[in-house]
């Protein structure tokens, strides 16, 4: 053992945490393998996360590392493999004023992404801007910006979504399930729920029904189709379309006012709105000049958010199985990655009864 001039060995003289700091970064695997007593290779394998070392192995080189403060260097770790590690988790901000998304269900979906995400030990690299065509789409993935795409709504984009899988990019997108889709989907049975919402109203004897939303989106096209199917055969029953420019909060409420405004004293007693979050809108705008559910109207929202429950009155809903998004869609996405050609998903959908 080397000894210092004063015959202390080198474990013996006192070290500052700087120089203790240094040490372990300069630890490299070869040197983990070698107080673990097990091979180089091994070491990459345990770091890599792979399932081929034996569990106590795996531990004991875990173990070493930690004891001597070695940390896997992520950056030089992607590079020296042919993929990135990182899923570009892509929102629709364009449906919202200013950009600004709000509804809670969003976030729901994006929770389920990310946790799905850190369980396979991948990065999530959150709307990177600038992708706004499909030319830009290309570019980010040729430039090793990401390993794949998960898009949370397909918006007012499904032509550009329908050529990136024409063109192979891998991606998953949370959204409307369509048989002639080129690319791979999970989403919830969004004809099957505004038909439910259809029934809810005729259950209740209400014959003026209001659908509230944009049916460019395909999600809300399919509500609005089961809603419309819902009221085949009855001539009895009138269904008014009130399209909204934004999905934001604000900008419902007052398409919601202003249409109240427009049509008089034909008020409609039934309402089916594009999300919990507008039907909170519309209640509050129809409770502005008086009208009040369930007393004056049915009203039908969509996603069961948790405040959809406590609100007052308590939203009736269709339930989107949101719990299971988020595993799906990145389990789709590493087989799209892998090479594989999965097949999309819908998810069923019931309604929650509440107080409207």
């Amino acid at each position: 053992m080397p000894l210092t001039t004063d015959g202390m060995s080198d474990d013996d003289v006192p070290q500052d945490r700087s120089t203790r700091r240094n040490a372990a970064t300069a630890l490299t695997m070869h040197d983990i393998a070698r107080l673990a007593k097990v091979s180089t290779p091994t070491v990459s394998r345990v770091l890599n996360g792979s399932p081929l070392v034996a569990a106590k192995t795996r531990d004991r080189v875990l173990e070493v590392a930690g004891a001597h403060g070695y940390a896997v260097n992520r950056n030089a770790q992607k590079l020296r493999h042919r993929r990135t590690n990182t899923i570009a988790v892509m929102l629709d901000f364009g449906s919202h004023r200013h950009g600004a998304i709000g509804d809670p269900f969003i976030f729901e979906l994006l929770a389920g992404v990310s946790e799905a995400l850190s369980i396979r030990n991948q990065d999530l690299l959150l709307s990177p801007p600038g992708l706004e065509s499909a030319r830009d789409f290309r570019d980010f993935f040729r430039a090793r910006g990401a390993d794949g795409f998960i898009v949370l709504g397909q918006g007012t984009r499904d032509a550009m979504l329908r050529k990136l899988a024409r063109e192979n990019l891998p991606l998953v997108l949370w959204g409307a399930v369509a048989a002639d889709a080129p690319y791979c989907a999970v989403g919830s049975d969004n004809r099957s729920g505004g038909t439910l919402a259809g029934n809810h109203f005729l259950a209740h004897g209400r014959k003026r029904w209001l659908f509230i939303g944009d049916i460019r989106h395909e999600e809300l096209r399919l509500r609005y189709e089961g809603l419309q199917h819902a009221a085949i055969g009855r001539d009895d029953v009138t269904i008014e379309l009130l399209p909204i420019a934004s999905m934001a909060f604000t900008a419902t409420a007052e398409a919601v006012a202003a249409y109240l405004e427009k049509s008089g004293a034909a008020h409609p007693d039934a309402v089916f709105a594009f999300s919990d979050t507008a039907a909170m809108a519309a209640i509050g705008s129809f409770r502005a000049i008086g009208l009040l559910a369930p007393r004056d109207f049915s009203l039908v929202g969509y996603n069961n958010i948790p405040p959809a429950a406590h609100f007052h009155p308590a939203i009736t809903t269709i339930d989107q199985k949101t719990d299971l998004a988020g595993a799906l869609l990145v389990e789709k996405l590493m087989q799209k990655i892998d090479g594989g050609r999965p097949l999309s998903v819908m998810l069923p959908t019931g309604i929650v009864l509440r107080e409207t």
